[in-house]
């Protein structure tokens, strides 16, 4: 019988794999050097002979774990971010139980470890306020546990950049589970689509065109499951992109939440990171400044959230790859919009798309765009991720020779109200919109623009650009979706549904129509926006990508003398140090101090 010294200092045969771990036998897959289990950051925990590691043992032990249970085997975290106020992971709570059942079976020592869940429903002023605190603490948990390779579960449209951010600056093997995307809605016989049909009937009802009851029934029918938004909004967005940049299982964006392939999935990412970590597959070995580009020509194909912009460069820069807004124009002028999915399409759900083909089947549509040789979690190229992908309706996924819209999702703007940036997203917009002058009707705050759309006598036309700021990175704070500003009841009653709009704010990728967003640098901090009077002539070309307004040099600079900086919203706790640290839209809204520039994060707590 061996001693408890024997167990501690045990060591698999480094020529061998351990049980059930095969090595992949692909013709083309690439043979990695297999670790031997002394390398594992855990066994600086479990192994050593000593009283502290003692101590680690006897608490496992506690905890009703034997010493065959984690000796030699990987320990794999499980980032779960469900709770009971995160209706898009209400499934999490099982799915955890799946995702367990693949790390036992491929060996692995699986370990649950709770984090913040980010509702983009019930959390104010904006989940993008608490984005860098989950991809924080992802980073700590990770740091600060015995922890060999992790699986992040998220989906809801912060906990996608915020586990992986988190888990790109700790860099030991990571995989991503997307939370899936709900069913479609119905109401009435109609197809609902989360967000986006919230917005019109809430106007429809504005206009008087459906009654309360009606609007009654919208409510119940437009969310029927779990999952995450069934429109191409800020959630599937951002797990496609989790998938083209290669921290996800092929397909795995894809699939409905509520079908029993995301039960697979989730096994499956249990098994395949047991892999992961004996090939020491790390997140900046797979996301590359290749990868990045892939997954900006696979959101533009899409129809993407403008919010992909902010988040596709903080997780860029994370891994130290230099993208930004010119990257985003470059592909937006190559690479169309295939994927007929609400807002950017009419028709078409999450549920459409998945069973037209799904993420493979759009990315093989568009694989003249993308750098194939990128490796991904598979241990596989993504060229051969999606090889042989089909086409099951070419109306949901078009070819690029019948697009639904000839450029990409996203334009990107700049001129003098805008010098560092901002987006539009012309695909889901009225296209009189795209080039547009008009008179600006300026708002300081989101209450005193509300009051104003629904008074019938304030001074609003069809021609009207109506501006919000003061809602960005630290003016909002945390940049919330007040973007789609409401359209006003006058325009409504006129029989309107769009207008030219402005703010410093992001809108939900579920809204549509003529928004200008993320304008940078933002007017809390000084931007132009901060300039801009009622009354002041602004035009848009989205074909030129300008914005700017019609006003002098000169008397642009004498505004600027007399601006006066407004008072800091926070004076203490987790706000004092956003507001301090926060960075603008164009770098991605991540804090100054996690940029690389300071430096490699210490990966390694000192054990004593």
């Amino acid at each position: 019988m061996s001693t408890t010294k024997d167990r501690a200092m045990s060591q698999s045969d480094p020529n061998l794999p351990p049980a059930g771990l095969e090595p992949d036998s692909g013709e083309n897959s690439p043979q990695p050097r297999r670790r031997n289990p002394s390398e594992f950051r855990s066994r600086r925990w479990f192994g050593p002979a000593d009283l502290r590691s003692f101590g680690h043992r006897s608490r496992a032990m506690q905890m009703g774990y034997s010493p065959e249970e984690w000796t030699d085997k990987p320990v794999i975290a499980i980032i779960n971010t469900w709770s009971d106020l995160q209706p898009c992971h209400t499934h999490f709570k099982t799915r955890v139980d799946d995702v367990k059942r693949g790390i036992l079976m491929a060996g692995g020592f699986p370990v649950e470890l709770p984090a913040l869940s980010l509702s983009e429903s019930y959390l104010k002023p904006t989940s993008m306020l608490y984005r860098n605190m989950l991809a924080m603490e992802t980073e700590e948990l990770l740091r600060s546990h015995p922890i060999d390779g992790a699986v992040l579960m998220g989906g809801c449209d912060k906990t996608t950049p915020g586990l992986l951010l988190g888990a790109t600056s700790m860099n030991i093997p990571a995989i991503f589970v997307p939370a899936g995307p709900m069913l479609r809605g119905n109401w009435g016989g109609k197809t609902l689509g989360s967000g986006s049909d919230s917005w019109k009937y809430w106007d429809e009802l504005r206009a008087g065109k459906i009654t309360d009851q009606d609007w009654l029934g919208v409510e119940g029918g437009i969310a029927r499951s779990y999952g995450t938004c069934m429109t191409m909004g800020t959630a599937s967005t951002m797990t496609a992109i989790a998938e083209s940049v290669g921290m996800v299982l092929p397909g795995g964006s894809s699939v409905l939440a509520a079908d029993a392939g995301h039960i697979r999935l989730s096994s499956e990412s249990g098994r395949r990171i047991v892999e992961m970590v004996y090939e020491d597959l790390t997140p900046q070995k797979i996301q590359t400044r290749k990868a990045y580009e892939n997954a900006i020509a696979v959101a533009m194909a899409m129809g993407c959230s403008t919010n992909a912009i902010i988040h596709l460069i903080a997780m860029a820069r994370r891994a130290g790859q230099d993208i930004g807004l010119d990257d985003f124009e470059r592909y937006s002028r190559k690479v169309p919009v295939i994927g007929n999915v609400r807002p950017s399409g009419n028709t078409y759900l999450m549920e459409d798309f998945f069973y037209a083909g799904g993420i493979r089947g759009l990315m093989n549509n568009i694989r003249e765009h993308l750098h194939l040789d990128c490796l991904t979690v598979t241990g596989r190229t993504l060229g051969e991720n999606i090889e042989g992908a089909k086409i099951y309706n070419d109306d949901v996924i078009r070819p690029t020779s019948n697009p639904i819209y000839g450029e990409g999702s996203l334009a990107v703007l700049k001129g003098n109200l805008a010098p560092d940036g901002c987006v539009i997203k012309p695909a889901a917009m009225d296209q009189k919109f795209l080039k547009h002058s008009g008179p600006a009707v300026v708002f300081d705050d989101y209450p005193s623009m509300k009051k104003a759309v629904e008074d019938e006598d304030y001074p609003f036309t069809p021609d009207t650009v109506m501006v919000l700021r003061n809602a960005g990175p630290q003016g909002g704070p945390g940049m919330p979706e007040w973007g789609m500003l409401p359209m006003p009841k006058k325009l409504l009653k006129m029989g309107l549904r769009d207008m030219m709009r402005m703010s410093d704010a992001r809108m939900s990728g579920t809204s549509y129509g003529a928004c200008v967003l993320h304008v940078a640098p933002e007017s809390f901090v000084g931007g132009p926006l901060a300039l801009l009077r009622t009354g002041d002539i602004v035009t848009v070309d989205v074909e030129a990508r300008s914005i700017r307004m019609e006003i002098s040099d000169e008397e642009m600079a004498a505004r600027r003398a007399a601006w006066k900086a407004p008072e800091r919203r926070y004076e203490r706790g987790y706000g004092w140090m956003f507001s301090k640290h926060i960075q603008q839209a164009d770098q991605g809204c991540d804090f100054d101090f996690l940029r690389t520039e300071f430096g490699a994060p210490v990966s390694e707590p000192v054990i004593y």
